[in-house]
């Protein structure tokens, strides 16, 4: 058990914040003037350099003290009982809670300015995943589901995946911005899961035992002669069903489809270096649909944000025994899985055009709670960013010495969905005439 009346901090002697803010934060106007950052980012759309991304989804909300925006300096009932590391980014510490990570920074850039205007669950998760408060009007699409309906579905894996148990929800209710919202049913996610041994569950094709795909494949010949017949029907609800059916069917009867959802066919070392956890194997998995060509998968932390409540799978949401909770599971099980899919994607040469993105909804309380634990906290928190085109080892944005908010431009999740949409070919005429992420810009950071 930790003991919390005697919190450590490390050295961090020669590290002045505002000196490192002005070399390494990248504010736009150090980089060049706003029309040559314009100008990259539009090379960077027509390059089409994102062929999918990979969205770890870190349902809950971490604290982002106790990972990757430590406070060694800060007051005692701020800094929490973790000591902190250097990285490989000059300047830079993580919590000694993520050494993998800390190992990598030339790899990824990190983010420790973002900002949600919502500090509920699964609000903040709606405004994170689709950029848009739920109750501001109709509901706004996933930024997977913009990429889904720009690519459209090429062969017999659909174009957008949930990894994860089910839809992300707290107890009572689930994100409603999960799927294709003003796009359509059409664009919602197909759902998929990876156990802790690395066994993928498909939900929506689950088959009783007397079907295989020879006899649906009989079936389907009898269902094209009635759709035939049926033309007449079309409406915009059958041809949301139809597309999803399509996807089943695809799924079940094309062997190259149903070969990238079977981890056994990597080495026992790969499959190790993820970890023996869901979300572990889960990253491998979206690793394998990536490679398969799959523009957009996000993989779900978990499906519920509470850790200790019924039907719980251990989310962020650590108003209890975050310290406990983030030293014996969360930060190494997150440590390992993120380390193994970026040297993964890197070693198999596929950083340059697969885009790897990790957030979650919100931070967590800069001040301890009197429950020893942290509570949500919207106004700073961090995000994660690699390959496709993203210069890699920056530290962009800062926090104030407590951890408290942003004393650079604060980032948000409209921000980090316009540009995963830009890098993967989705420019603002598209978005336009989508009609989506409306009044989202680049962060230019980053490119």
């Amino acid at each position: 058990m930790l003991d919390f009346g005697k919190f450590k901090s490390a050295d961090c002697s020669g590290f002045n914040r505002r000196s490192f803010l002005k070399t390494s934060a990248a504010v736009p106007f150090a980089m060049g003037s706003d029309l040559s950052l314009l100008q990259a980012a539009q090379e960077a759309q027509k390059s089409g350099r994102v062929k999918s991304v990979i969205l770890l989804w870190l349902w809950g909300g971490p604290s982002h003290i106790d990972t990757i925006d430590p406070k060694p300096d800060a007051p005692m009932e701020y800094r929490g009982p973790f000591g902190t590391i250097p990285t490989k980014t000059p300047g830079m510490h993580f919590s000694e809670m993520l050494p993998r990570m800390a190992a990598r920074t030339d790899k990824f850039s990190v983010i420790r300015s973002m900002q949600n205007s919502n500090n509920a669950h699964p609000g903040g998760g709606n405004v994170g995943l689709t950029g848009f408060e739920e109750n501001a009007g109709p509901i706004q699409p996933n930024f997977g589901a913009i990429v889904a309906k720009d690519r459209g579905q090429q062969g017999a894996l659909p174009p957008f995946f949930f990894v994860g148990r089910g839809i992300p929800r707290d107890l009572p209710t689930r994100i409603v911005g999960y799927g294709g919202g003003t796009l359509g049913k059409a664009y919602d996610p197909f759902l998929v899961s990876a156990s802790e041994t690395g066994e993928v569950n498909i939900p929506t094709l689950e088959m009783l035992d007397d079907i295989n795909p020879a006899r649906i494949h009989n079936r389907r010949n009898l269902l094209q002669q009635l759709d035939n017949a049926e033309r007449s029907l079309e409406s915009a609800g059958i041809e949301d069903w139809h597309r999803s059916h399509q996807s089943a069917y695809g799924l079940l009867t094309d062997k190259k489809a149903r070969k990238a959802f079977d981890l056994t066919q990597e080495s026992r070392r790969t499959r190790d270096s993820y970890g023996q956890t869901t979300f572990g194997q889960g990253c491998l998995l979206a690793r394998r649909l990536a490679q398969a060509g799959v523009p957009y998968i996000q993989v779900n932390w978990s499906e519920f944000v509470e850790t200790y409540t019924p039907n719980a799978d251990f989310g962020w949401d650590t108003h209890i025994y975050n310290f406990e909770l983030l030293q014996d599971r969360h930060c190494p099980i997150l440590d390992r899985a993120f380390s193994a899919l970026l040297d993964d994607l890197h070693q198999r040469g596929m950083l340059e055009d697969t885009l790897l993105v990790a957030y979650g909804e919100f931070g967590r309380t800069p001040k301890i709670s009197k429950r020893a634990a942290r509570e949500h906290w919207k106004d700073c928190y961090f995000s994660l960013w690699a390959g496709g085109g993203i210069e890699p080892g920056r530290c962009i944005g800062e926090s104030d010495d407590k951890g408290e908010f942003p004393i650079t431009r604060p980032i948000t999740p409209l921000m980090a969905g316009t540009t995963i949409a830009e890098l993967c070919g989705v420019g603002a005429k598209k978005r336009a005439e989508m009609k989506v992420l409306d009044g989202g810009s680049v962060i230019h950071e980053l490119i």
